[in-house]
């Protein structure tokens, strides 16, 4: 029962009738919320295609009931599966305490090569949130996912090879930095590959879904050569790979200089009309001041990955919470994704059947939509929307609306099937 999911020389992928999807619960209210999902994801496939399609569901172990069953966080077995299989989804994961993985997101996101952190962040109507016009947030971040402070190169401050890193940096590459006596230290990596397939990404996603800009985010001014490397990496991709597509702030520039700024408006303004995808740059933190006053400027964002991860968050927070918020981890290269939950595992609320399993079915809704079935994505994205804007919701949206009614994790499932 079931076929795999392949990747075509032509770069494409091959989805059949009945794929096999590895799944990871996940810890916590994992259950409660996966066991939610997977019904709306089947009645979805089921409503849209007379049964002619359907998933074979597979799971796989990670987190703590991998360790229960086998005493390993990550087996090999799970790791094998994706990589065998290409697309799979989870729901959020404990990282263990005390030594070892550092985090299971993160080993899974290296081990497979996710270099891209997808995340789009729009609102539903109906869904409280802290800003006077979320409707006017529609943005898709695409955070780097492999490099930046998150490559995990860190010596503590106590350690012998912190000293012999800092002696190096003073005496080999004359570093003009006083360290304090105990100095942690992490490094930063950003190189030009990485830099670029992420950017490569985002515009790619920007013409196939018609989107209005890319706007590259980082902290430049400050860190020349390795987030003002990537700025500079990401035009140098608009402009060679891309230029019949795109008009870059280099262009603008360059018109500015040799013509006029007025010359230069009026070309981006005809950029524009025509239909070509404006690539601009912003430095970090005027970003996050400028999605509260501006958002409406922005559409498709690419950036490093702790920008990403202060910037996917914000953007979740604008629109609902993260408890909403939708998640995948792709390699576009080789086809290899993985969907996930975007918030924690919050153990408390273990098989209380009453968290927002919206993250999974969303997250769920990415995954459709990356297998071309967009028709069963739209139907559940479209059932959601209406269980919401009906205000029949889960106890985190019922304690911020006016005269909702009260469903359980299961509930607002059967909710949504029942529009569907």
């Amino acid at each position: 029962m079931g076929e795999k999911i392949t990747m075509g020389t032509n770069g494409i992928l091959s989805v059949p009738n009945q794929p096999i999807i590895p799944f990871i619960i996940g810890d916590g209210i994992g259950s409660d919320i996966w066991n939610a999902s997977v019904r709306v994801f089947d009645a979805a496939v089921q409503k849209a295609y007379g049964g002619k399609r359907s998933i074979t569901w597979k799971e796989v172990l990670a987190g703590e009931k991998a360790f229960n069953e086998t005493g390993n966080w990550l087996p090999n077995e799970t790791l094998d599966t994706f990589k065998e299989y290409l697309i799979g989804i989870k729901g959020p994961l404990t990282t263990p305490i005390g030594g070892g993985i550092r985090s299971l997101n993160v080993a899974l996101r290296k081990e497979l090569n996710l270099y891209v952190c997808l995340r789009p962040t729009k609102w539903y109507e109906g869904v409280p949130s802290p800003i006077k016009r979320p409707e006017d947030v529609d943005m898709v971040i695409f955070r780097e996912n492999t490099e930046d402070i998150y490559a995990g190169i860190e010596f503590s401050a106590d350690s012998e090879d912190s000293k012999k890193l800092q002696k190096y940096l003073l005496e080999e590459l004359g570093v003009d930095y006083s360290f304090n006596q105990n100095s942690g230290i992490g490094i930063k990596i950003v190189s030009e590959e990485g830099s670029k397939r992420l950017v490569r990404s985002a515009i790619e996603y920007a013409i196939e879904h018609k989107k209005s800009s890319v706007t590259i985010v980082h902290k430049g001014n400050i860190m020349k050569y390795t987030e003002g490397a990537f700025k500079q990496w990401g035009f140098e991709v608009a402009e060679k790979e891309f230029g019949q597509f795109t008009y870059t702030w280099g262009q603008w520039e360059r018109t500015k200089e040799e013509k006029g700024q007025d010359t230069a408006n009026a070309e981006q303004k005809a950029a524009e009309a025509s239909g070509k995808i404006v690539i601009k740059d912003i430095i970090a933190d005027n970003f996050l001041q400028q999605i509260l006053l501006a958002p409406k400027d922005y559409s498709v964002v690419a950036t490093l990955n702790l920008n990403g991860d202060y910037i996917s968050d914000a953007l979740a927070a604008m629109v609902g919470g993260i408890g909403i918020a939708p998640g995948a981890n792709i390699n576009y290269k080789t086809g290899h994704a993985i969907f996930e939950a975007t918030h924690g595992t919050a153990p408390r609320f273990a098989n209380t059947d009453t968290m927002n399993p919206s993250s999974v079915i969303l997250s769920g809704v990415m995954m459709l939509e990356y297998m071309g079935w967009n028709e069963a994505a739209d139907s559940i994205v479209n059932a959601l929307s209406q269980a919401i804007k009906d205000k029949t919701v889960t106890v985190d949206f019922y304690n911020l609306m006016e005269g909702a009614i009260l469903l359980r994790t299961s509930e607002f499932a059967d909710k949504i099937i029942e529009k569907i």
